[in-house]
C-alpha cells in the first residue's frame, strides 16, 4: 500500500471535488503546526482558552504553567496543587474543576494518554467528552492539532461550514447534518478538507480570490 502523504491526500481531495483545486492553488500546501508532544498539557490549555480572549487566556495559561516545577504539567501535579493556587493563577472555579476532572479521568484510565494513538477517532472523542469542560469540538481540535489525525470532520465548526460555502460559491451555509453527508466522500482525508475550508475563510477576509496564488 502506498504511503499516505499530505500531498497525496490533498491530490485525492481535489480529485473527489474539483471545487478545491483553485482553493489549494490559492492557499498552498496543507500543513499542521507541530504537536506539543504533551497531550495532557494541550488538553488543559484548550480548557483554559475556552470563552476567553487570546491575550487574557495566554496570561492565565502562563501563570498556570508557572505553578509547576519546570513547567511540567502532569495529572499528578494538578491533583496535588491547592485549589487556591489554581484560582490565584486566574482560573475560574469552573475551569479549575474541569482541569482537575481531566486529571482524575487520566489517572483512572478513562482518558488513557499512554494509548491515545492506538484508539480510533470516535472512541477517543467519546472518552474525551466525558471530561467536564471538553465538548466534541474541543476533542476534534485535539485530534487534528495535537494528534494530527487526517480524517476528522468538525461539522459544528462555523469556519468549516463557512469555508465550504465559499469554496462552492454557495450563498447558504450547509447545516452540520448536511455537511456531515457532504464530507463522507472525502474519507479518510476529511481533516484536509476542513483545513482548506478554514483557509477559504482566511483568504476571503484577506481578499485573495481562489485561483490566485497567495504565495505570489
Amino acid at each position: 500500500m502506498p504511503r499516505i502523504t499530505y500531498a497525496s491526500a490533498t491530490a485525492e481531495v481535489i480529485a473527489r471535488d474539483r471545487a478545491f483545486g483553485p482553493l489549494v492553488e490559492a492557499a498552498g500546501p496543507f500543513r499542521l503546526p507541530k504537536a506539543t508532544g504533551e497531550p495532557f498539557g494541550a488538553l488543559a490549555e484548550s480548557i483554559l482558552y475556552q470563552q476567553l480572549a487570546g491575550a487574557a487566556a495566554a496570561a492565565i495559561h502562563r501563570r498556570f504553567v508557572a505553578l509547576f516545577p519546570g513547567g511540567q504539567i502532569t495529572p499528578q501535579a494538578v491533583l496535588a496543587a491547592p485549589e487556591g493556587a489554581l484560582r490565584g493563577a486566574g482560573l475560574s472555579g469552573a475551569k479549575a474543576a474541569s482541569i482537575r476532572d481531566l486529571a482524575v479521568k487520566v489517572a483512572e484510565g478513562t482518558v488513557p494518554l499512554q494509548d491515545l494513538r492506538k484508539l480510533p477517532d470516535d472512541e477517543l472523542v467519546a472518552r474525551l467528552v466525558q471530561v467536564r469542560g471538553i465538548g466534541r469540538w474541543t476533542a476534534e481540535m485535539f485530534l487534528i492539532f495535537e494528534l494530527h489525525r487526517l480524517d476528522v470532520w468538525p461539522v459544528d465548526d462555523y469556519g468549516v461550514r463557512n469555508g465550504w460555502g465559499l469554496a462552492h460559491r454557495s450563498r447558504e451555509l450547509p447545516t452540520p447534518k448536511e455537511l456531515q453527508a457532504k464530507g463522507d466522500r472525502f474519507q479518510p482525508y476529511r481533516t484536509v478538507v476542513a483545513w482548506y475550508c478554514w483557509r477559504a475563510v482566511h483568504l476571503h477576509r484577506e481578499g485573495v480570490a481562489a485561483g490566485r496564488s497567495a504565495r505570489t
